[in-house]
């Protein structure tokens, strides 16, 4: 039969985030200790890729320097997905300025029609 521990917190209930091992002292005692959780690599919100140069640390262990990179979405988008919204943020305003100039040339052509 195993032998028998008793918790060092509060907490009493078998649950993830109370989870403990048996541990022998130097002195010849049985304690327990307590477990980290595992931390999940983070990922890109948008495609899904691992985030590269972000620690597998809780966030709330880290200053804002180490939870980041030092670019656009640091850590939230992966660096492609941020070319890619840059692209297409460039393109959308290239858009605009030929709409623009197609309802003028629209509106120059009309008004000649008028006159």
């Amino acid at each position: 039969m195993a032998a028998r521990v008793t918790y060092r917190r509060k907490h009493t209930y078998r649950t993830r985030s109370n989870q403990v091992r048996k541990f022998r002292t130097p002195g010849g005692r049985l304690t327990v200790q307590y477990k980290n959780k595992n931390v999940k690599r983070l990922r890109c919100s948008e495609t899904g890729q691992y985030l590269n140069g972000i620690p597998r640390v809780a966030a709330n262990k880290l200053s804002r320097k180490q939870r980041t990179v030092s670019r656009a979405y640091g850590g939230v988008y992966c660096s492609k997905e941020v070319q890619n919204r840059i692209k297409r943020a460039f393109y959308n305003e290239e858009m605009k300025v030929l709409k623009q100039a197609a309802n003028a040339k629209k509106t120059k052509v009309t008004k000649k029609r008028k006159n």
